[in-house]
């Protein structure tokens, strides 16, 4: 049975994926959570299949609003779980997808 973290990191790459540009084989979402969990800043960056990495940004602005749905999603679910270790709860994190393994990994950022 998965855990509903798995679950929320698949539809967050699954989000990514759908708004990646074409040529993309590796995704980065630089995210910065409000404390109030209502609005997020989002750099989008993405290497191509040359290898060059440069930034985009999703077709729709409705993808800026899954992810934020998501992120905070999981970030409750972190202190819910007292997944936080008696410290204060992540306000950001990078997310990288790599398309061509199709993992995804999340570095959080803390105050």
């Amino acid at each position: 049975m998965t855990s509903r973290d798995d679950e929320l990191y698949s539809e967050i790459g699954r989000i990514l994926f759908e708004s990646a540009p074409e040529d993309a084989q590796m995704l980065f979402l630089d995210a910065e959570l409000s404390p109030e969990n209502d609005h997020a800043k989002f750099l989008y960056d993405y290497v191509n299949e040359e290898g060059v990495k440069t930034w985009f940004l999703p077709g729709t602005p409705a993808t800026d609003s899954l992810l934020l749905e998501k992120l905070v999603e999981l970030r409750k679910f972190y202190l819910e779980q007292s997944l936080t270790n008696n410290l204060p709860v992540w306000h950001g994190c990078l997310v990288t997808v790599d398309l061509e393994k199709m993992k995804i990994n999340l570095e959080y950022r803390y105050e």
